[in-house]
């Protein structure tokens, strides 16, 4: 390995990294990576071998990218033209092989980001202008359009297509092999092929999670009363904030569906089992 300065930065002689990249303390760069020249990468990453980072693309501390992870590609967009957009990446976060995360365009607001502390397994596709929030696990093949906003604990199965815009809410779960293209809202599961149907509360996450059992059951009955009781959606939002005004978990469910442009993934006709979760 070459040391870099006095920072203890070690970067392995088969590696290209341009001299104007900023490496913070302890980064390892390994075998046959590639940095390009506006990028940053925060203390103790580590790129294990033939990573590609370029663009304006800022890594957090303590993140390790695995083999063939690609950072920072321009979008996949017929609009874009170039633009120093960007992709940031906080802190502890680990990419799995061939994971992919590109740059924003600039009418999509310039920044693709990434949080702290997520889990992308293999082949997990980040397109332009996504927002994906802390502690997320995104498994093998899940692949996201532009747009996209997923929220913290979310938990997005392998072999995924959501579509571009949609919204995944905090503590949300959506099951392998699933099209999306309407959002999740906050504590729910949704799971189907062509299209994914959302099958009530994450119940087992949000115990998982330190949700109390009355905490649950308010939720619970906040769910019946929004999807299963007949009522349209903006009257039921309107008795649900009438009737648990004193819940904050059930009010950032309600303004999380009041600000929905996609619309809301439509209800199963029944709720699965706990054991089936």
């Amino acid at each position: 390995m070459i040391r870099r300065g006095d920072r203890n930065v070690s970067i392995h002689p088969t590696a290209v990294v341009h001299p104007k990249a900023e490496l913070g303390e302890n980064v390892v760069i390994g075998p046959f990576c590639v940095v390009g020249e506006h990028v940053r990468i925060g203390r103790g990453t580590h790129l294990i071998s033939h990573v590609y980072v370029e663009g304006h693309s800022r890594i957090g501390q303590r993140c390790r990218l695995f083999p063939y992870a690609s950072v920072g590609a321009p979008p996949q967009h017929l609009q874009y033209h170039d633009e120093p957009t960007q992709v940031n990446i906080g802190d502890d976060n680990i990419l799995r092989e061939y994971v992919t995360v590109n740059r924003a365009t600039a009418f999509g607001g310039g920044v693709t980001r990434i949080g702290n502390h997520n889990f992308l397994m293999a082949y997990v596709h980040i397109a332009h202008d996504c927002e994906i929030g802390d502690y997320v696990v995104m498994a093998n093949a899940a692949t996201l359009a532009g747009h996209i906003t997923i929220g913290n604990y979310a938990v997005i199965g392998g072999l995924v297509g959501i579509h571009q815009y949609v919204r995944i809410g905090d503590y949300a779960m959506l099951g392998g092999c699933s099209a999306l293209g309407r959002d999740i809202p906050p504590f729910m599961r949704a799971a189907g092929g062509y299209r994914a149907k959302m099958f009530g509360l994450n119940s087992i996450a949000l115990r998982r999670h330190g949700f109390t059992m009355d905490q649950i059951q308010t939720l619970r009955q906040a769910y019946d009363l929004l999807f299963r009781q007949g009522h349209r959606l903006h009257e039921a939002i309107r008795l649900a904030r009438t009737q648990y005004q004193e819940s904050p978990d059930v009010l950032k469910l309600l303004t999380f569906l009041e600000s929905s442009r996609r619309g809301i993934c439509h209800t199963s006709s029944r709720e699965l089992d706990e054991e089936e979760e």
